[in-house]
């Protein structure tokens, strides 16, 4: 493992903590809507996604507006209808890469090895 400097240790850390990411995983409901998009084959509609959680459409459909905003998902227009699907790729990338940032934090502040 290479030592990289607290300077560029902190700015890895500072780089990985997003706001929007966080806020759009802090709330139940859209905890809620996350599962079902990360259950579903294909990509829902807001219609769909708000069978499953208990929330109002227009609800659903702000928790989908920050998410997509933050990049939880994505949004594809199909004819009419707006269909959400997930991405997964750049929520689990962007939660690698926090707890490698934060490895590398507390491997150098507490000497810790990981």
């Amino acid at each position: 493992m290479t030592r990289r400097s607290p300077k560029n240790r902190l700015a890895s850390l500072s780089r990985h903590l997003q706001p929007d990411l966080f806020r759009a995983l802090s709330d139940p409901s859209r905890l809620e809507v996350l599962r079902r998009l990360a259950a579903a084959s294909t990509p829902q509609t807001v219609t769909q996604i708000a069978d499953c959680c208990g929330v109002h459409i227009s609800g659903v459909s702000r928790h989908l507006t920050l998410m997509r905003r933050a990049g939880v998902v994505r949004a594809e227009k199909n004819g009419r209808e707006m269909r959400y699907r997930l991405e997964c790729h750049r929520i689990s990338q962007s939660l690698r890469g926090l707890a490698d940032a934060l490895e590398a934090c507390r491997t150098a502040c507490c000497g810790e090895e990981p």
